[in-house]
């Protein structure tokens, strides 16, 4: 299928799939995404900003380095292609365009640090003031609109005059789409196309689209959430993004996500609650309707300026130190996720949670396991214990009882232990049974209810526990923790 034959099939199908994670109330999976995938995800944005194809807009993707204020054509999508076809041809530059960008660039950095500054204006204040004080705060609020309209005019002024220096966006048509029910079929010159082989030829796309979408939304809602310092509900970010699709269907949309770019925009322009979303879809509306052939004269380097300008400072630049001094394994997927995103953000995301996934089961694997030496072993595991922890669990027990002399009884205080599943009641029946074998003991010790309750209902054999470490050490005959012993450090 082309793109624009099984776009609504894809988006009603995309739409389907977040609906049913959010009334499945599986919102949160998606909460799985670590902040150091979330802290970078916008660093690529500003060179895929940069140069055309950029992904999730079809049809326009302005440029700035790469790709239109260069008067290039063809600079792949990738990050590393693109800087690579940007410096071998970096000759073809077209100076109009550039010297448009960076002006514009300039200008909304320069209006940015205005509005940082702007003190608040007192209502004791002299009318001029006030009226002074408005008009820069309607200046540096509305600073991308602006920026575009006047480098509009300064296209539309070129046009007039016979020359055009500039990257247009060129003719848009005009009007809105039909409203009509999506397309489950298609009708070709060699026949009709069914429903099940447009999902046939669709393949892995039809898991990989809805994924993507979900992924790169939460990502983009948790980083400006952050930065923000407002919450996020991951299910209703999935109700949303149904909703939009289903809608979006009828009308021919693309599947639609979060846009980084256009929320930035948003964020820089002061929009602070969903509302913003209602006067931007109005404007949209009404934009098609009526001005679609003022937009043939936007440079698309000044859109490029706007996208770049909101995008840039969202970038984190501090979590690196922050994490390098908290905890330096974090680093790893947080650059695992720089790096690739500027392949695609996508991938980085992923990558990002793969890595995550792996160091968070690591550290399930190996929990901290604490062992006191005496008479007998005081063994203290320091987190809940799932299966991939019971050779850990095992290891430790036995490196210590049967390698000693002579070989000792075992303690094994549960009091960290919140859960277990079978593996580990398997596991530590197996472990009982090495132990006996060896003519030793082992003993449970402040078990809490739930993980009591599993133990019990397994009926493993020689399992015996007790309410505190006293009285399994005396049950034991351990005279470390007997009552009154004073051996310190062990009880």
């Amino acid at each position: 299928l082309q793109p624009d034959q099984g776009r609504t099939c894809c988006s009603a199908l995309h739409q389907a799939g977040a609906l049913w994670s959010a009334c499945r109330s599986m919102g949160w999976l998606l909460s799985s995404v670590p902040t150091s995938s979330t802290s970078t995800v916008c660093v690529p944005r500003p060179w895929a900003g940069l140069s055309p194809g950029a992904p999730g807009s079809p049809s326009m993707a302005p440029g700035i380095l790469g790709g239109n204020i260069l008067g290039l054509r063809g600079i792949p999508r990738q990050f590393f292609l693109q800087v690579f076809e940007t410096l071998r041809r970096i000759g073809e530059t077209r100076v109009g365009d550039a010297v448009l960008g960076l002006a514009c660039l300039a200008v909304l950095a320069g209006l940015r640090a205005m509005k940082s500054r702007l003190p608040r204006a007192a209502h004791v204040e002299l009318l001029p003031v006030r009226v002074s004080y408005l008009i820069v705060w309607t200046t540096t609020t509305a600073r991308n609109a602006l920026v575009v309209l006047f480098a509009g005019l300064v296209a539309y002024s070129f046009q007039v005059m016979g020359s055009q220096p500039f990257t247009l966006i060129g003719s848009i048509p005009q009007g809105l789409p039909p409203f009509r029910l999506p397309r489950f079929s298609m009708t070709t010159p060699n026949g009709t196309i069914p429903f099940r082989s447009m999902v046939e030829d669709m393949g892995v796309g039809l898991a990989v689209v809805p994924l993507m979408g979900l992924l790169e939304t939460i990502a983009i809602a948790k980083a400006f959430a952050s930065q923000n310092d407002y919450r996020i509900d991951p299910n209703q970010e999935l109700l949303a993004m149904g909703f939009a699709n289903i809608l979006g269907s009828f009308v021919s949309s693309y599947p639609i996500t979060g846009s980084f770019g256009r929320t930035a925009v948003n964020a820089q322009s002061g929009v602070c609650t969903p509302a913003g979303g209602l006067v931007t879809g109005a404007l949209v509306l009404l934009s098609l309707v009526y001005l679609t052939s003022l937009f043939y004269y936007i440079p698309k380097a000044a859109l490029a300026a706007v996208i770049i300008s909101a995008v840039v400072p969202m970038f984190d630049a501090g979590i690196f130190r922050t994490l390098w001094r908290v905890k330096r394994l974090d680093l790893v997927p947080l650059c695992v996720t720089f790096l690739l995103c500027f392949w695609e953000i996508q991938y980085g995301i992923m990558a990002g949670m793969l890595v995550s996934g792996i160091l968070l089961l690591y550290s399930i694997a190996r929990p901290p396991i604490k062992v006191l030496d005496g008479d007998m072993l005081l063994v203290q595991p320091w987190s809940s214990l799932h299966f991939p922890a019971v050779e850990c669990l095992r290891d430790a027990v036995c490196s210590h009882a049967l390698t000693a002399s002579p070989p000792r009884s075992v303690v094994l205080d549960c009091c960290h232990i919140s859960s277990i599943d079978y593996t580990v009641v398997a596991g530590l029946a197996e472990l009982l049974q090495e132990l006996h074998k060896h003519g030793l003991s082992l003993a449970f010790c402040s078990l809490q209810d739930p993980v009591l309750q599993v133990l019990l209902s397994a009926d493993l054999e020689g399992f015996q526990h007790f309410p505190s470490r006293e009285e399994a050490g005396e049950a034991l005959g351990c005279p470390w923790c007997s009552p009154g012993a004073g051996t310190p450090g062990c009880c």
